[in-house]
């Protein structure tokens, strides 16, 4: 007997998640501290996560130096992280520590298919950044005339449309018939069939890897070449587009990084329905990488550093601001 007077042995209240509902999921329950640590690492790293992508959002808005097609892109991706922070990850975050899902059929179905368009823009914005470092490498005294910002801000536009039609096609039977998915009421489950793996996996990870891989081997090897060739006016500008080149392609592999033990895990074939909490680890993960991007902008790019300065101190609100010069060092 406990000191309440209850037979303790083997003994616990099954709990569903509604109680009146027969088809109610069962609700697991966990320690209340470990319950607020969770939540209190959810709520960090969230704020986190839209703090810092706003400052990069704001930064490129406000900022007429920045204002370059490769800026634009990292505009992109910036909202695509935002959408993440201030989203997916609470919302991940429950899911995390609630074994139960409140929120109703509709939201689940939004939820899922914000959280697939959202990564899937994200590593479409990864390809055309790509795209624009080999161009600016390999081309750089033409670069200025192959690319510009409408031709940024058109690659951009399509790559969501894309990924809204794709995440569309991946999610169609879930969308339409919801409770398919569901061995219960009370979770938010995607089931995914082996066929639409193999599809996403090819769409979301072997394609994009034979795109970015190549051509960042290609920049290398046009880097190295180049710093033999080049003379002293051109060197400068060479260089710094190798530097811009290297930290996003920091950006691309940790991505990568964050994103094939997701994959690995599924195609390893060795998960069942009992998985579900490695499943939402794995998702958190994946959102996670959404507050890696701004911290290497911090550490490899002076300019975000030095707006971020700027926003802090409330400088952007002086007259002219939109004109400071964050490339002091090329003047």
């Amino acid at each position: 007997m406990s000191k309440w007077g209850v037979p303790n042995a083997n003994y616990q209240t099954i709990q569903y998640c509604f109680m009146n509902n027969n088809l109610s999921c069962i609700r697991s329950i966990r320690p209340e501290a470990e319950n607020i640590i969770v939540y209190i690492f959810v709520a960090v790293t969230s704020v986190f996560t839209v703090f810092l992508n706003l400052l990069v959002i704001i930064s490129i808005l406000h900022f007429k130096q920045l204002h370059t097609p490769t800026n634009v892109l990292i505009l992109s991706l910036a909202v695509a992280d935002l959408i993440v922070g201030l989203i997916l990850m609470p919302v991940q975050g429950m899911k995390l520590i609630e074994s139960c899902w409140y929120f109703g059929e509709i939201f689940c179905s939004i939820f899922l298919l914000i959280f697939y368009v959202v990564v899937t823009a994200s590593l479409g914005n990864l390809i055309i950044i790509s795209v624009d470092r080999y161009i600016a490498v390999n081309d750089p005294l033409r670069y200025p005339m192959k690319v510009n910002n409408n031709r940024a801000v058109v690659s951009i536009v399509v790559n969501w449309l894309f990924s809204f039609l794709y995440s569309f096609y991946f999610l169609y039977d879930f969308l339409l018939y919801p409770e398919r998915n569901h061995t219960c009421i009370g979770e938010c489950i995607l089931v995914i069939t082996l066929e639409n793996l193999l599809i996403d996996v090819f769409v979301c990870l072997v394609a994009p890897c034979c795109v970015i891989i190549p051509l960042y081997v290609k920049i290398c090897f046009v880097a190295k070449r180049q710093a033999k060739h080049l003379n002293s006016v051109m060197e400068k500008k060479a260089r710094s587009e190798k530097k811009a080149a290297r930290t996003l392609g920091i950006v691309v592999l940790v991505y990568l990084l964050f994103w094939m033990p997701y994959y690995f895990y599924f195609l390893s074939g060795g998960h069942d329905e009992n998985d579900t909490l490695i499943i939402k680890v794995m998702d958190w993960i994946v959102c996670m990488n959404s507050s890696m991007n701004p911290l290497i902008y911090a550490m490899f790019y002076r300019w975000f550093r030095l707006s971020a300065k700027y926003i802090l101190t409330q400088k952007i609100f002086e007259p002219s601001s939109a004109y400071l010069n964050l490339f002091p060092e090329e003047t």
